[in-house]
């Protein structure tokens, strides 16, 4: 798979329409030349005509191309050129309507699109361990600190995480936003800053409801990372019915 990212080119400032408009011509292109077609293109950043790549008929194809994005420029260029909207973890009924609003952009390009979730997740066997493993994740973290890890990062005045930043503005005393929904994670990254907390059934249940509300590819992860790996692969996977549920891990640490 491809996770495209819609970033600055070193040395320029793009709005954050015109980059977007940019990476639609760039998926564009990777697509149609993976696909083994021609290229005959006169855009506004790109001008390419290309002749069919000589791979074209081995079968290969373009492999699904994941992307995420919460502005309306982005929500257009995923609609227009992505397999997989991935959404950083927000309220279940959030989920659901960026899940409307993109299939039905998608649909207007005569797309499919299909939808991932990026988050990480504190297993244990009780809620009340899970908690307490939250609460000392961050136990000996210096706000000071966290704003400056969080400030460091290029994206830290997007959309997207500005919406981060609002969740974990509205969550109670403990930082839950719904029930074993933590956004304790965010006080010390920016990007996606919740984590699914609570017990065995409690996050296969956070996981399903997210699968009625139209996800269907999870991208987990922890801190430290191969230890929740192991946990949640001790205490979840095994309750996870073979089907439409599809999870990656992908391996994130925290200096």
């Amino acid at each position: 798979m491809v996770n495209a990212i819609s970033s600055e080119m070193p040395g320029e400032q793009l709005s954050s329409e015109s980059r977007y408009r940019r990476t639609t011509e760039y998926l564009f292109a990777l697509g149609e030349l993976l696909e083994g077609r021609s290229i005959n293109l006169e855009g506004e950043f790109l001008q390419l005509h290309i002749d069919p790549p000589r791979i074209s008929g081995q079968g290969f194809g373009c492999p699904p191309i994941y992307f995420g994005g919460l502005s309306e420029a982005a929500r257009d260029c995923a609609a227009a050129s992505a397999d997989v909207y991935l959404m950083w973890p927000d309220t279940t009924a959030k989920i659901a309507s960026l899940v409307l609003d993109l299939t039905q952009r998608a649909q207007r390009y005569g797309r499919p699109m299909s939808f991932g979730w990026r988050s990480h997740v504190i297993v244990r066997e009780t809620e009340r361990e899970a908690r307490e493993a939250a609460r000392r994740l961050l136990s000996r973290l210096d706000p000071v600190t966290g704003d400056a890890i969080r400030a460091k990062s290029l994206d830290s005045t997007s959309t997207g995480v500005n919406r981060q930043s609002e969740l974990r503005g509205s969550s109670d005393d403990e930082g839950y936003i719904e029930q074993n929904l933590w956004t304790g994670v965010g006080r010390a990254r920016s990007g996606a800053g919740i984590a699914i907390v609570g017990d065995p059934d409690q996050v296969l249940a956070k996981l399903n409801e997210l699968t009625d509300a139209g996800v269907s590819a999870f991208i987990l992860s922890g801190y430290p990372h191969l230890k929740e790996c192991d946990l949640f692969a001790k205490y979840v996977l095994p309750k996870i019915n073979h089907g439409p549920l599809t999870l990656a891990h992908t391996a994130t640490t925290l200096d």
